[in-house]
């Protein structure tokens, strides 16, 4: 099992680790600072996981209503944390 500081120290490679789920491959691009490559990774998926990803990336760009609309999605309610904190709330989830 891989812990956050892993996670983390995986940033410095070039692609993420293979055995990632699509949600930590898409936290992980997030984390590289490709916003792009994250959304692309769940974009498409419906499931609840995804969801909550995809909200976290929306409330990360700015369009909170769209942002809300994938955290109803995924069950879950827009947190009052930094967006960093947001970050390690869902790897922390997904590991």
């Amino acid at each position: 099992m891989m812990t956050l500081d892993e996670f983390k120290a995986s940033l410095s490679l070039k692609q993420p680790m293979s055995e990632l789920t699509v949600q930590l491959k898409s936290l992980w691009y997030d984390g590289k600072g490709d916003w792009q490559q994250a959304h692309a990774q769940v974009d498409h998926l419906k499931d609840q996981s995804s969801a909550w990803v995809h909200a976290y990336l929306h409330r990360k760009e700015g369009d909170i209503g769209n942002a809300d609309y994938w955290y109803d999605k995924a069950r879950q309610i827009r947190p009052n944390l930094s967006l960093e904190e947001e970050w390690e709330q869902l790897v922390l989830q997904f590991l």
